[in-house]
C-alpha cells in the first residue's frame, strides 16, 4: 500500500465545508449523519480508503448507526455511490443546478406578475432577516415561491407560517412544508382564514383535554385524538354532545373510543345536530324498547295460557268426558276406583 505525505502537514491543513451545508442541510441532519459526513469530507481530501468497521471504531458509533448515517447522506445527495465507494458531492454545484432556470423570454403573464413579485420579495427579505439572521439558504426561495403559488397564501399568512415553525424550534424545510400543506388543506389563504383556524384548533384542544379528564386519562393516543377531530371537525359536535355518549357508558366495562365513535356516528347519520335532538331520540328509543318488552310479555303470557288450555282439552279428549259433564254433587267422590275412566293410564297425572 502506497502512502503519500500531503504537501501541507496535517497540523496546518484545513478541511473546507461550504456555507451552503450550514444554510441548507445542517438543521435537518441527524447528529450521527453530521459526524459521518464531516469525517468523510476529511478523508476524501486525502483520497483515503476506509472500511465501515474502521469508520465505526474511529467515530465510536455502532456499525448499524454508521450504515443508517450513510443511507441518509446518500438519499439526500450529500454523497454519491460508486462501485468502489463514495464520492462526496459538490454542494455548491448541486444547489446551482437546482436554482438555475434559463429564462430567454418573458411572457405577458410574467410581466403582470412583476409588481406582485416585488411585494413578495419584501416578504422573503423579512423572513430572511427575522428567522435566518440574513443567511437563508437558496432553496428556501424556491419553496416560498411555490407555497405562494400552490396554496395562494397572502403575505401575512406566509410570515405567520415561518413564525409558527420558528417558535416551535422546527425551522427546517420538511416541517415547514408539512405545516404549509395542512394550512392549504384547511383552505387558509388570508389572515382572517388563519385566525378562524386558530380558534377552531383552540376549541378542539380544550375538548380533547376535557374528554381525557372525564375518562381519567393523562393523555390521549394519536388514534383517540383522530376520533375526537372527526366528531368536532367533520360532524360539527361540541363537548355537550360528546359528553352524552360518554355518560351512556359509565357502567360498561372496557369501553373504547371505537364504541364511542359508533354511537356518535349513528347520531350523525340520523342527522341529529344538538343535545336536545339527541336526548329526544334516546327517550323515544327507550320508550320503544319498553313497549316492545311489554308486548313480548303479553304475547308470552297469552301463549302460556293457550298451552294450558290445550293440555286440559287433551286429557278430556282421552277420557271421553267433557268438563261440563262432571256432576256438581258430592256423589262423584263415592264412585269406585275400578270404574274410573283413568284406571288404565300408567303413571301419575297432575291436571
Amino acid at each position: 500500500m502506497k502512502l503519500e505525505q500531503p504537501e501541507i502537514p496535517l497540523l496546518f491543513s484545513e478541511t473546507m465545508i461550504p456555507d451552503i451545508f450550514f444554510a441548507e442541510y445542517l438543521s435537518q441532519m441527524p447528529a450521527n449523519s453530521v459526524k459521518v459526513y464531516l469525517y468523510m469530507v476529511f478523508l476524501s481530501k486525502y483520497k483515503k480508503d476506509i472500511r465501515l468497521n474502521d469508520l465505526s471504531k474511529k467515530l465510536a458509533l455502532p456499525l448499524k448507526e454508521i450504515n443508517d448515517a450513510i443511507s441518509y447522506l446518500e438519499s439526500n445527495d450529500l454523497i454519491i455511490r460508486k462501485t468502489t465507494g463514495y464520492i462526496v458531492s459538490n454542494l455548491q454545484e448541486q444547489t446551482l443546478n437546482k436554482l438555475y432556470k434559463p429564462n430567454l423570454t418573458m411572457s405577458p403573464e410574467k410581466v403582470a406578475d412583476v409588481a406582485k413579485n416585488k411585494a413578495r420579495a419584501k416578504v422573503i427579505d423579512h423572513i430572511n432577516n427575522a428567522y435566518f439572521q440574513g443567511i437563508m439558504g437558496p432553496s428556501w426561495y424556491n419553496d416560498i415561491d411555490l407555497w405562494f403559488t400552490k396554496y395562494n397564501f397572502d403575505d401575512q399568512v406566509m410570515i405567520a407560517l415561518f413564525d409558527y415553525c420558528f417558535k416551535r424550534s422546527a425551522l427546517h424545510q420538511k416541517y415547514v412544508q408539512k405545516v404549509a400543506e395542512a394550512w392549504g388543506n384547511n383552505k387558509i389563504e388570508t389572515w382572517n382564514d388563519l385566525d378562524l383556524y386558530y380558534q377552531k384548533q383552540e376549541k378542539l384542544m380544550k375538548i380533547k383535554k376535557a374528554i381525557a379528564k372525564k375518562l381519567g386519562k393523562q393523555s390521549l393516543t394519536q388514534y383517540e385524538e383522530a376520533y375526537i377531530e372527526k366528531w368536532v371537525i367533520d360532524f360539527g359536535y361540541d363537548l355537550n354532545v360528546i359528553e352524552i355518549a360518554l355518560k351512556r357508558t359509565l357502567f360498561k366495562a372496557n369501553t373504547t373510543f371505537e364504541y364511542f365513535n359508533n354511537i356518535i356516528t349513528d347520531w350523525h347519520d340520523r342527522n341529529l345536530k344538538n343535545p336536545d335532538e339527541i336526548l329526544a331520540f334516546i327517550e323515544q328509543r327507550n320508550k320503544q324498547k319498553k313497549d316492545t318488552k311489554k308486548l313480548e310479555k303479553q304475547v308470552a303470557k297469552a301463549s302460556f295460557d293457550q298451552r294450558q288450555y290445550d293440555n286440559l282439552a287433551f286429557l278430556y279428549a282421552n277420557s271421553g268426558i267433557s268438563p261440563t259433564e262432571f256432576p256438581n254433587n258430592s256423589n262423584v267422590n263415592d264412585q269406585k276406583v275400578s270404574a274410573s275412566p283413568f284406571s288404565n293410564i300408567e303413571g301419575d297425572i297432575n291436571v
